[in-house]
């Protein structure tokens, strides 16, 4: 017997978060968008080369066979992926542009993933029998509507996203086992999906999975995949710096026992839900004055050198413009930092795409103003002098990079924006964060190797697109009630399991 034919896969997608809190605009190009099978499955080498389980087989010789890589268990084509970073909402032009191109590539090559709007516009193109596999970070929304036109969803298990390699690998896993079942049971056949969704909306600085509760709800995740008749059970926390009635937090269960998809689904809301007071910030959290004084008590020890402090407002990691200067402001004016030398500062970054920057050169004094004006008092104009500490081009997010000495602050200036979350990224500009007394980088919870670099940090919790007090922000688009901006409900929340119509069978019911 001749062995079944492949399946042929599409790798086709857009991932941005974007805050609609600020003013700043996300054009094409940010998504640094990759074309065509080449470059798209060269990309996802460490997830092609992964292998399926389940697929080692033993010959009627007693030979055992090695199993599959996900390469070699289908035939894999690439039409466009593009990941920008974290920013303000996209350009209507240049989303346009990349979805137009998108499903060009798809009717070339017939096959899909995707999701949301950009989903309902691929289902026009490959019909009601394709199957889409989507994969997704945490800090994603998943509406009524999206779980109803993927047939399987799936997201990463942790915060900081130390899986996301295990998440693509997964959502290619489960649909290969979704195209096996097909070819047996016909081509109808889909999985059931549940869908929770859960009134709370947290930032990711209250919900990493280092600390609890968020660490046991998502240890518990495991154990409701196990379940006999289950394919996947993922939690969203939900992205809590946009205002749209999607955003808050779900769970998506799928599998072959209704049943079973259904109680797992509602094991995972229930503890989500009864967690929601427990949830608090990652580190001790003040204002940036409080931030600044307590580091430079601590650093009076040599032991607990650098510190590090979040200007997490401004964090555009999580969707923040970046280019607000009321943070490094709250810095330059401190009189402890005005002199050389003084306690050594690092402070990244504010984008300023001007060419003062492009003309800098190592030594030189020079003057350059940042900011905006954009948003109000936040990214006013900031005039900066100092010497040129270092200078870098063509960064594949920054462009180019200036060091600027202000007093004993070392500025670091990009093109265009950048996030520093490597030791590589201050190295690179002749800058020792080890060394240093106290590094102050716009995110939010620290990175891996910036959280292995401090000897204590603070979140400081500065104003911005990506405001750490949510009810500052002022949203009025999110259903209500909604925790925490809700602190009691009359009732308590519906966290009945809602089973999903299949993608080819129509959504009935009113919307949630």
């Amino acid at each position: 017997m001749s062995p079944p034919a492949k399946p042929t896969i599409a790798i086709a997608g857009l991932a941005i978060e974007t805050s609609t809190f600020h003013a700043g605009r996300t054009p094409a190009e940010a998504f640094h968008p990759r074309r065509g099978t080449a470059e798209i499955t060269a990309y996802h080498t460490a997830v092609l080369d992964s292998h399926t389980p389940n697929t080692t087989t033993t010959t009627g010789s007693g030979k055992t066979t090695p199993p599959l890589k996900l390469r070699d268990a289908a035939n894999w084509v690439g039409a466009l992926t593009g990941h920008a970073l974290p920013g303000g909402q996209v350009c209507p032009a240049g989303y346009k542009q990349l979805e137009q191109d998108l499903l060009r590539r798809l009717r070339d090559i017939g096959q899909v993933d995707a999701e949301a709007d950009l989903l309902r516009r691929v289902r026009d193109v490959v019909g009601p029998d394709c199957v889409v596999s989507a994969s997704m970070d945490l800090h994603g929304n998943v509406s009524r509507e999206l779980a109803h036109m993927c047939d399987l969803l799936t997201c990463y298990r942790t915060a900081p996203h130390v899986d996301v390699v295990e998440t693509r690998v997964r959502a290619c896993v489960n649909l290969l086992e979704v195209l096996r079942r097909r070819r047996e049971e016909g081509k109808n056949f889909r999985p059931f999906k549940t869908w929770v969704p859960v009134p709370i909306l947290l930032p990711g600085e209250q919900t990493s999975t280092r600390d609890e509760p968020a660490r046991s709800i998502y240890a518990a995740v495991p154990g409701v995949e196990a379940v006999d008749g289950v394919l996947d059970a993922s939690v969203w926390v939900g992205y809590a710096w946009a205002d749209a009635p999607r955003n808050r937090a779900a769970v998506v269960v799928t599998g072959w026992a209704e049943d079973s998809v259904g109680r797992g689904a509602e094991k995972l809301a229930r503890l989500f839900w009864d967690s929601r007071e427990e949830f608090h910030f990652v580190a001790p959290t003040g204002s940036m004055a409080e931030c600044l004084d307590t580091a430079l008590e601590r650093i009076k020890d040599e032991t607990k050198r650098p510190f590090f402090i979040s200007d997490s407002g401004d964090n555009p990691t999580a969707g923040a413009s970046g280019f607000n200067t009321w943070g490094l402001a709250r810095v330059l004016e401190r009189e402890e930092f005005k002199n050389p030398g003084g306690p050594q500062v690092i402070y990244a970054s504010v984008p300023d795409p001007s060419p003062l920057i492009q003309d800098a050169v190592v030594g030189m004094t020079a003057t350059i103003p940042v900011g905006r004006g954009l948003e109000g008092e936040l990214d006013k104009e900031l005039t900066l002098t100092g010497r040129v500490h270092s200078v870098k081009h063509g960064d594949k997010d920054a462009k180019t990079e200036v060091v600027l000495q202000v007093g004993s602050v070392f500025v670091i200036l990009t093109e265009n924006r950048k996030p520093y979350h490597k030791e590589k990224d201050f190295t690179d500009l002749d800058l020792e964060p080890r060394k240093a007394d106290i590094v102050i980088v716009k995110i939010g919870y620290l990175e891996p190797e910036l959280y292995d670099m401090a000897n204590g940090w603070m979140l400081g919790l500065t104003p911005g697109g990506v405001d750490q007090d949510l009810v500052r922000l002022g949203h009025k688009e999110i259903r209500r009630p909604m925790f925490p901006m809700d602190k009691t409900f009359e009732k308590e929340p519906d966290l009945s399991a809602r089973i999903i119509a299949m993608s080819n069978e129509p959504l009935e019911g009113p919307d949630e």
